[in-house]
């Protein structure tokens, strides 16, 4: 079922991609998981706190949050390897951490169309624009 990069896919996995997303996404997202399941305890159980946060606030396109979430098993993997204590990587602040770790990735179509929007009614609302900004045409 796998093809390489250079095969054209098959019509039943362009059809089944397009009912359920990419398959290779979810190829990552289940490597990513297998990753995250052999740290120590200590450090998955931050991970999966983190991630539950990235899953509520962090950037909704599938490619986007795959590198995000990779990044994550990499820096959790190399503090585990290292010894670094986890308040050593999240700092006084696990919020502050996290805001500026997913800071370095594209926020996704949707959350900033929904950020545009918002913005543009505010400044209507308050009378400072009156062109209409947030149509996504």
């Amino acid at each position: 079922m796998a093809t390489g990069s250079n095969e054209p896919k098959s019509r039943y996995l362009q059809y089944l991609e397009i009912v359920t997303g990419s398959l290779e996404d979810k190829r990552r997202y289940r490597q990513y998981k297998a990753r995250i399941k052999r740290l120590p305890e200590n450090y998955r159980t931050a991970v999966e706190a983190l991630e539950r946060y990235l899953m509520h606030f962090g950037p909704a396109d599938g490619a986007g949050a795959m590198s995000m979430y990779e990044d994550l098993a990499d820096l959790f993997e190399q503090s585990a390897a290292d010894g670094t204590p986890i308040r050593d990587i999240f700092g006084e602040d696990p919020v502050e951490f996290v805001e500026a770790f997913m800071a370095n990735y594209p926020i996704g179509q949707y959350r900033a169309r929904e950020r545009n929007r918002f913005t543009s009614a505010v400044e209507r609302a308050a009378g400072e624009n009156t062109a209409r900004k947030d149509r996504t045409d």
